[in-house]
């Protein structure tokens, strides 16, 4: 089981966008995904068609003990399952404080899904908070989505530094898997001089597939569909099963 957590301390930048079509597009090619959403927020539960409301009991409950993975998990009509989250789930930032090994709890709640699943795809906050360290405690490394602008680069420094201390002091095998640029437009001339930094500095590490500015990929999840079921024909899709492949071409390797 690879356990990705999918991250980026700043917000707008596609995470929830990747976590939920990388999860459909890694489960049409035949992988077991589990899927969890770790923003209160919610919109990964509401992009894979589940209603916040309905999806008792969530994260919240899995992460202060109240409930088991099985109890907490539910599978999606898009081949992978997912760990629904909804508002009560900013909740768990305060009662964590309080809590035994409170970095540590959603690596400890996963282990007992480690046979049932190749890939964990955890979708982050936009914050540097509980929830997103017990993402990156638990995960085997990042996947960051960014958009190839200025404040971008300055952000990514910043993320670069608290993967270093959680390197240091809570998860020693967490490494960077890669990071994709995302909204791309390939007719500005910063977004190329940005996307050419970015490779120049993290080498292999800037995966090939790009993924573009598309309507459909904006329009998806108000229908409550990864985009490969909304349109499997848009540039959209087509980039996130292309992303698909490049990692499992990856993991094999």
């Amino acid at each position: 089981m690879k356990i990705l957590a999918i991250t980026n301390q700043k917000g707008g930048v596609g995470k929830t966008t990747t976590a939920v079509n990388l999860a459909a597009a890694l489960g049409a090619a035949g992988q077991r995904v589990l899927l969890i959403d770790m923003d209160p927020q919610g919109n990964a539960t509401t992009g894979a068609g589940i209603t916040k409301k309905e999806a008792l009991p969530t994260v919240y409950q899995l992460l202060i003990g109240a409930a088991g993975l099985q109890e907490v998990c539910i599978a999606t009509e898009f081949a992978f399952d997912i760990l629904p989250a909804n508002r009560e789930l900013a909740g768990a930032e305060v009662e964590l404080i309080e809590l035994e090994r409170r970095e540590f709890r959603l690596k400890e709640a996963l282990a007992e899904g480690r046979a049932s699943y190749d890939f964990v795809l955890i979708d982050c906050p936009p914050a540097l908070n509980m929830l997103t360290v017990n993402a990156l405690v638990a995960a085997d490394s990042v996947l960051i989505p960014m958009q190839c602008e200025y404040y971008a680069l300055e952000g990514l420094s910043d993320l670069v530094e608290t993967l270093r201390k959680i390197r240091h002091s809570l998860n020693a095998r967490l490494e960077i898997e890669g990071l994709l640029r995302t909204m791309y437009n390939s007719q500005s001339t910063l977004t190329q001089q940005v996307s050419s930094e970015l490779e120049n500095y993290f080498g292999d590490k800037v995966y090939q597939t790009i993924v573009p500015r598309n309507v459909r990929l904006a329009e998806a999840p108000s229908y409550g569909k990864p985009v490969n079921a909304f349109d499997k024909n848009s540039k959209g899709a087509q980039a996130y099963n292309a992303l698909a492949q490049e990692i499992l071409e990856r993991v094999s390797a």
